[in-house]
């Protein structure tokens, strides 16, 4: 049974939601999935119930659609609070403050937003029912990531999208799922969790075949590297990572149609029937209609792509000020704060003892960034006439062997712990550790110029 708060901002929007009917799909599969994911569940949980008492007063029945459809967007979320950034960021390009604080600021205005993203695809998911609206939260469940590296690529910073993304899986891998096991084992210590390991193996095959295309090219430059034929050498190599993209995105297509169509049952939680009722919070029905959910997407995608250009332009400016390497930003910060919420949601779950939603948030996203946004980069980057390869170098594509080789052995046997949980977030402080002291030849270089000058 909804909410009250939902059920008032049902009423409020029109009774029946004259923005939009529900589809004969979406109705049949009422009171199930509604297209939704684990990203979905787990941006749930930071989620909380309106108060639409004050609302509910005005008499304008538009003002009052209207006020009801704000209060739901921007204080129906725990991180509200962070929201303020945003404007903070646009004005700090506008009046030139200092680049560093456009960055942090920029970087903090993201995790509220892509929060949101989650929340208005699940709502459009209602209308347009659970195959499309599946499609859709697989196409924006990683929609932060994808714009900053296509900014990243107009800008010809190839190695920031090639470091982003590679972090983006290291920390979902390492960090993400390594947080919730602990964490999860800790409030149910004494005791072991489990989880289904069939979704585990699914996306751990996935994240192996993506991982041989980034060693298939890093073994081909070290077979190549003769001094001879360098231009034809660079052709090969990014003709074979082009080749690779397309395997991979044919891979990607096929896991869509698996988890969306034919084996749907292995990625649903057993726990899915109950795990809106936890903090009070149900889903069972949408609380703004399909117009003003799309036109809401759309509103938060262009803000999401305005502060992903200040995070692009602003991030050397941040290296320098705060004396940390480009990498290390990259590959640890970008991916921590831009997927806080989901990350957070993850954990709540962990200790929930839900490890089936917390498994499909990190392996997930995981999937969806190594098998869709880098390859796609890749494809984009040549129609764009960019030279963009998939030769992460050695140091990046050891970090995500080990990470994924180390994820594989901890899934293996569908039960959990907080050992288990502790090693994966050990292997990523290590992880960081190196990146916050390594400094690529071309860093270093520079640092030398600016030393001598």
């Amino acid at each position: 049974m909804a909410s009250t708060g939902y059920e008032a901002a049902r009423r409020l929007e029109g009774g029946e939601h004259k923005g939009g009917r529900m589809s004969k799909e979406a109705q049949q599969g009422h009171g199930h999935t509604h297209g939704r994911t684990a990203h979905n569940m787990s941006s749930s949980s930071l989620r909380k119930k309106s108060d639409l008492s004050l609302v509910s007063k005005v008499r304008c029945r538009f003002l009052r659609a209207l006020l009801a459809n704000l209060q739901e967007i921007f204080l129906g979320t725990k991180l509200f609070v962070l929201f303020p950034a945003v404007p903070l960021a646009v004005a700090a390009s506008y009046f030139n403050f200092g680049r560093a604080w456009l960055f942090a600021l920029s970087l903090l205005g993201l995790a509220p937003l892509a929060e949101r993203v989650s929340f208005l695809t699940e709502q459009i998911a209602y209308y347009t029912g659970p195959t499309v609206g599946g499609l859709l939260n697989a196409t924006c469940g990683n929609a932060t990531e994808l714009i900053i590296a296509l900014f990243a690529l107009r800008e010809g910073k190839i190695e920031v999208v090639k470091c982003s993304l590679v972090g983006s899986v290291l920390s979902n891998l390492l960090l993400v799922l390594g947080t919730s096991l602990f964490f999860g084992g800790l409030a149910n210590l004494h005791k072991e969790q489990f989880y289904d390991r069939k979704q585990a193996d699914v996306n751990t095959g996935l994240l192996l075949l993506g991982a041989l295309c980034h060693i298939l090219l890093l073994m081909f430059g070290y077979a190549m590297n003769s001094g001879e034929h360098a231009a034809v050498d660079t052709v090969r190599r990014l003709a074979l990572s082009r080749a690779c993209s397309v395997v991979m995105l044919l891979a990607y297509v096929a896991y869509l149609f698996f988890q969306l169509k034919t084996h749907r049952q292995l990625f649903e939680s057993k726990e899915q029937g109950d795990e809106d009722h936890d903090d009070g919070v149900s889903e069972d029905e949408p609380v703004i209609g399909f117009p003003c959910a799309v036109a809401w997407l759309v509103g938060m995608t262009t803000v999401i792509a305005a502060l992903s250009e200040y995070v692009v332009g602003t991030i050397e400016a941040a290296s320098d000020s705060w004396g940390i390497s480009v990498s290390f930003i990259s590959i640890i910060l970008l991916p921590i704060v831009g997927n806080a919420a989901e990350h957070a949601g993850a954990i709540i779950f962990a200790f929930k003892n839900k490890l089936d939603i917390t498994l499909g948030v990190s392996l997930g996203s995981a999937t969806q960034i190594s098998m869709f946004v880098v390859p796609l980069s890749v494809l984009v980057a040549w129609i764009m006439g960019i030279e963009m390869d998939l030769d992460l170098k050695l140091l990046e594509t050891g970090s995500l062997i080990m990470a994924i080789l180390v994820i594989a052995f901890t899934l293996q046997d569908g039960t959990a712990h907080y050992l288990k949980g502790l090693v994966p977030l050990l292997c990523y402080i290590a992880i960081a550790a190196c990146f916050y002291v390594y400094r690529s030849p071309n860093q270093t270089n520079k640092g030398a110029v600016i030393t001598a000058a």
